[in-house]
């Protein structure tokens, strides 16, 4: 029988949330207002029973202050009993029915230890990862199989040659998933046996990274195939399959492999200043709670619309201290080419994966040679 009031359930503990609120300053602090309701109890206010809940169920504004010209800051806590244990809970807390209202956006959020005891995280994270690879003083390089459209011996015949040029890691293309033309079992099998013959040739540890997303009871199976089949690492698109599915698949020690994690279907996420979730939080802090290894999100000057200081957010939630959550590693792509790699090894530091998809045969048709092209040149910045 559960018995006790409800304040000798609570700890006393919260954990905090920054929102950006659009509008002046006293119409963001009614909707912060609504928010502390809207996130906890939902529930009109008046109604509300007094005491327990009303003191310390319903969220806490902490902070209103100027974010920009039109836009407050505002800080909010919750008791972390709110959050359950779960980051699914803790995601509905954050940003649930409010995610539905215009005008507000989610900056960052900052859990207390004891919340963040409850999730493992990164499996590998950034030191360890690069123990694995026996990578220590450069950035990875990574490219991806593709088009979309070629059989998996096709594909193998790619991973073959990336393997034997040098490349630190080779992942599906996100959209290769079980089609007609590229089964699953097939692709994954074919190009592992690919990456694992141009290793032997090269003396190379290159990982394979096989894209399992797909449907809610597939994705355990495809995980158990991939390693079953000898995969090093796994691709996991979170915003399509969820990022507690994520988060499943890296706390799973029967499996137990490093996760790269792709953007697809989290774009709108961001791509609005008054709405959604900062690049901070989604690609940095979200991912490392449910346990991506390495982040991949669309470099700046490419094809996509993020800027400079966008993508720095990111690195920096990939790293900012989350106690025993392990940083993880940013891995930019979308359109690099040869001739920004030092660019970015200046903007990013070494610790990152350099992820060169189309770039990577556009100099030509030997892909061996290509890669050791950049390679060579990277491991010379």
């Amino acid at each position: 029988m559960n018995t006790g009031s409800l304040q000798d359930k609570l700890k006393g503990i919260r954990f905090s949330v920054t929102y950006r609120i659009a509008g002046d300053e006293s119409f963001a602090t009614a909707q912060a207002e609504e928010l502390c309701y809207e996130q906890t109890v939902e529930f009109p206010r008046d109604l509300v029973p007094k005491g327990d809940i009303e003191d310390h169920i319903v969220g806490w504004i902490e902070n209103v202050s100027e974010f920009e010209s039109g836009s407050y800051r505002v800080d909010i806590s919750f008791a972390i009993e709110t959050a359950g244990n779960d980051l699914v809970q803790l995601m509905n807390v954050i940003f649930g029915n409010i995610s539905i209202k215009p005008g507000i956006r989610v900056e960052n959020f900052s859990l207390p230890k004891e919340m963040l005891e409850k999730f493992r995280g990164p499996r590998f994270g950034k030191v360890d990862f690069r123990k694995r690879l026996n990578v220590f003083d450069r950035p990875f390089i990574c490219t991806a199989l593709k088009p979309m459209g070629l059989s998996p011996g096709q594909l193998a015949e790619q991973a073959y040659a990336f393997a034997k040029g040098g490349l630190d890691l080779i992942k599906d293309d996100h959209g290769l998933t079980n089609q007609v033309f590229s089964p699953f079992e097939e692709r994954v099998a074919r190009c592992q046996e690919a990456v694992d013959r141009g290793n032997s040739e090269s003396g190379n540890s290159c990982v394979y990274l096989p894209n399992i997303t797909g449907p809610a009871d597939q994705i355990a199976g495809r995980a158990e195939k991939a390693k079953a089949i000898g995969a090093q690492g796994l691709l996991v698109c979170p915003g399509l399959v969820g990022l507690d599915t994520m988060r499943m698949i890296a706390d799973d020690d029967s499996i137990g492999l490093p996760i790269m994690a792709h953007p697809s279907f989290t774009g709108s996420y961001v791509t609005c200043k008054e709405n959604g979730l900062s690049h901070y939080t989604i690609y940095g802090q979200l991912m490392r709670l449910a346990g991506a290894d390495m982040t991949v999100f669309p470099n700046y000057g490419g094809r996509f619309s993020f800027s400079k200081d966008e993508c720095l957010e990111i690195t920096r939630g990939c790293s900012v201290d989350m106690g025993p959550i392990s940083p993880i590693i940013p891995a930019p792509g979308g359109g690099i080419t040869t001739d920004r790699a030092k660019e970015l090894v200046e903007i990013y530091g070494k610790d990152f994966v350099l992820l060169i998809g189309g770039g990577m045969h556009r100099r030509g048709k030997d892909l061996v040679e290509n890669s050791r092209y950049f390679l060579d040149m990277i491991a010379s910045l």
